[in-house]
């Protein structure tokens, strides 16, 4: 039977995510134009009375949309690498329903007038961080009461720590109020010019090494600052190192900012990535597989809170330079989900729920948004293949970006529908859909 992606339609028995806080559950859900018009087990009598298609879904996942709390888009009109369009249609087919951007890009976000509502082709919630200082290079305030009665969700930076004179003076005015304040524990002084983090592996293959001092020491200055200043709400981006668990670990539930960690952090490390593979340049850098299994246990216990894609994408020139020579970072929200299942659910034994907890539920409420949850009229929703093969070089909705570390591959598990992108349907292996 071939549907088509816009008529109405029921999943049988799919398993059920509606929000925070609740299991699974499997129950029949109609869909019409990407939205969730009925749920339970009236939806199948109600469907044959009118002929509408009745899908066997029992082993298919239907839950909110994933929230992105940071990522990277240098030039939202005319980029090379990425552009708004593009990563508008990209991040709907990997499943997400809001991304929020840091103020980085070509003309650095710091001003009221530089963060106007963008102009979007569906109902994608693009959000934009204001930045603590002019142009992210931490000697100046940026004017933050501007930039947060023009929309901004809250307050960030660069990808290392601004002057601690400067953070002083901009949280002991607190003109941010409760808006998130968001910033990266790093300090490139103490780096030694090294891009992947100092260990044994690193060692043997002769890379340039970066120690976990250029993490500790500004995170220690992060956690005092927050200490003095309990009325402004810190977040820590990027968190890397088994040292920056350790830290965090030793201070009590109501003492710990609100803290993030990149993905890509959760599943390559300096002894499992190939030498010769896409992904070895990131800010912070890679670390030992002591890192990452501290990172993965920080998340399963709360310590870090949320996964962020950060997203940042690099144009096929830029993406020959050398490795020391090309900015850093890996792009595609695409691999998120289907990866994390993987390593999480598949190998680790984590619940829906738990990964959820990461992918959307904690990082909405990084950002200020209300609890994602399905209900009736809603359009923010994934519909998840948890088995489905597919080839992402053959991946129409795939971004523009040229440092994909998964380019090449074929993966398991793969959103095949999205409410906010009602013509997305991708049950088979190509063509329209077929049940």
């Amino acid at each position: 039977m071939t549907i088509s992606p816009r008529q109405p339609l029921v999943l049988q028995q799919v398993l059920l995510l509606e929000g925070p806080s609740q299991d699974p559950r499997r129950t029949d859900v109609r869909l019409d134009q990407g939205r969730i018009t009925a749920i339970g087990e009236s939806c199948v009598a109600a469907a044959q009375a009118e002929g509408v298609p009745v899908l066997p879904a029992s082993e298919l996942l239907l839950a909110p949309a994933l929230v992105d709390p940071h990522s990277v888009l240098r030039d939202p009109q005319s980029g090379v690498a990425e552009t708004l369009v593009s990563l508008e249609r990209s991040a709907i087919a990997a499943g997400y329903g809001a991304v929020a951007l840091l103020p980085e890009a070509i003309r650095w976000r710091d001003t009221a007038e530089q963060l106007q509502p963008a102009k979007l082709q569906s109902d994608l919630q693009v959000l934009w961080w204001g930045s603590f200082s002019r142009g992210g290079e931490g000697r100046e305030l940026a004017p933050h009461a501007d930039q947060l009665a023009a929309g901004a969700i809250g307050l960030a930076d660069g990808d290392e720590l601004p002057s601690l004179a400067l953070l002083e003076r901009g949280l002991s005015l607190a003109e941010m109020g409760q808006a998130p304040v968001l910033l990266a524990a790093r300090d490139s002084r103490l780096a030694q010019d090294g891009f992947v983090r100092e260990g044994v592996d690193a060692l043997r293959a002769g890379w340039p090494m970066d120690p976990p001092t250029s993490e500790s020491i500004p995170l220690q200055n992060l956690l005092s600052l927050a200490e003095r200043h309990p009325q402004c709400r810190l977040q820590l981006m990027n968190l890397s190192t088994e040292a920056a668990v350790d830290q965090l670990g030793q201070l009590g539930h109501g003492q710990r900012p609100e803290a993030t960690v990149c993905w890509w952090h959760l599943l390559a490390d300096t002894a499992t990535l190939d030498p010769v593979a896409e992904g070895w340049r990131m800010r912070p850098p890679l670390g030992t597989p002591a890192d990452r299994r501290a990172l993965k246990q920080a998340l399963a216990e709360g310590l870090i809170q949320a996964v962020a894609v950060h997203h940042q994408a690099l144009d096929p020139e830029e993406q020959l330079l050398p490795l020391d020579q090309r900015k850093p970072g890996v792009a595609g929200h695409r691999f998120v989900l289907p990866s994390l299942w993987q390593e999480l659910v598949v190998a680790e034994g984590w619940s829906i729920q738990a990964l959820w907890q990461v992918l959307c539920f904690a990082p909405a409420a990084l950002l200020n948004l209300p609890p994602p949850r399905l209900q009736l009229g809603s359009q923010h929703w994934l519909l998840f293949d948890p088995a489905k093969r597919w080839s992402a070089a053959a991946d129409p909705e795939a971004p523009l970006a040229a440092n994909q570390p998964y380019g090449r591959l074929v993966l398991t598990g793969q959103v095949i529908a999205a409410g906010l992108n009602p013509g997305l349907w991708r049950w088979g292996s190509a063509g329209d859909p077929q049940f």
